[in-house]
């Protein structure tokens, strides 16, 4: 891979690191409980939204401020994490009570912590006309053409979250032994640079980092939207927060609901949010992949007795390759709206 490819890859891993780092010193210095609860105001607290997306248009505009003091809450925003296997410690300490993902890094935290709860789900993209997405590259040049390749192969995932599901779910397709594939536990900002030095053979990257690897000359194997995925979108909120103030959740919900809807009809404006300059600015085919994704992006939407099917589906592959310590109940992890007046 030429030199200009591998400084990319170094420079992505070393900006999601230094970004997570910041947002530990500041957790760190932890807020007491009544600060939370802002003198009886909820605090939703969601991670740094970037540049582009539904988020960061809110937060630029305050609208979601805006709506959750209707309902006695506010958001405070954090720091930025790549993913949200990569989150879960912030999620785990209270630095952050509200997070989307995928259902497999949710279950992979709910199996040590169970103090939070799935609020709502996304129907999966399948469109082919859609951004990039997420699934396994390799580099250029590179001998692996295929999945059944991959034997004998380093491949970096982000541990019991959707790009380890994915790796397993490929190789079950393929029908290749997933002991004959070595898993490599990374978080995106370490397998940029682990796969840029050729530490791993393979990466299986996700949100986006999949883009960022095409974009930068990696060749991709096989994508998640080309798998049967049970694997949905999801979106989290604390025990402590749902139980405070479920209005907050559900006007938060109704907000991003709204916000995809326009972000389906007209892109252009959830794109450089902040800064339309600058190593944050998406241009040429980073922007193009960031509307071709935005067209098609589901809105999410409440849980409906079905998914509790596709989590038991991603829970018993998981369960299969032992990747969770301990089990955990589907129908324990869903929160039930009809408790909460419309």
């Amino acid at each position: 891979m030429p030199t200009t490819k591998l400084r990319w890859f170094r420079r992505a891993g070393a900006a999601v690191a230094a970004a997570a780092l910041a947002f530990t010193a500041t957790a760190c210095g932890g807020d007491s409980e009544a600060a939370d609860n802002g003198g009886g105001q909820t605090v939703l607290k969601l991670i740094d939204p970037g540049n582009a997306g539904v988020l960061a248009y809110a937060k630029k505009t305050g609208v979601l401020d805006r709506e959750l003091r209707k309902v006695n809450a506010r958001v405070e925003w954090g720091g930025h994490y790549a993913s949200f296997t990569a989150a879960t410690e912030a999620i785990r300490a209270g630095a952050v009570n509200v997070q989307s993902g995928a259902i497999s890094p949710a279950l992979g935290y709910l199996s040590s912590t169970p103090d939070i709860k799935i609020f709502s789900f996304g129907d999966p993209v399948t469109d082919q006309r859609a951004g990039a997405g997420d699934g396994l590259v390799v580099k250029p040049d590179s001998p692996i053409k295929n999945v059944q390749d991959l034997v004998g192969k380093r491949v970096a995932v982000n541990r019991a979250g959707h790009g380890e599901y994915l790796l397993l779910l490929a190789l079950e397709q393929a029908g290749v032994p997933v002991d004959k594939v070595e898993r490599v536990y990374m978080q995106p900002d370490q397998a940029a640079g682990a796969f840029a030095a050729g530490k791993v053979d393979a990466w299986v990257a996700i949100v986006d980092a999949f883009p960022e690897a095409l974009a930068q000359g990696a060749r991709p194997i096989f994508r998640g939207r080309d798998l049967p995925s049970d694997d949905l979108n999801i979106t989290v909120a604390s025990n402590k927060v749902l139980a405070e103030n479920p209005k907050a959740v559900q006007t938060y919900l109704k907000v991003v609901q709204d916000l995809t809807a326009e972000l389906r009809a007209n892109p252009e404006k959830f794109q450089n949010v902040f800064e339309d300059k600058g190593p944050r600015a998406a241009s040429g085919a980073r922007l193009q992949n960031n509307l071709e994704t935005a067209r098609y992006t589901n809105p999410p939407r409440l849980p409906k007795a079905e998914d509790n099917a596709s989590i038991e589906k991603v829970a018993a592959l998981f369960k299969k390759y032992n990747v969770l310590p301990n089990p955990v109940d589907p129908a324990a992890v869903v929160f039930d709206w009809s408790k909460v007046p419309a």
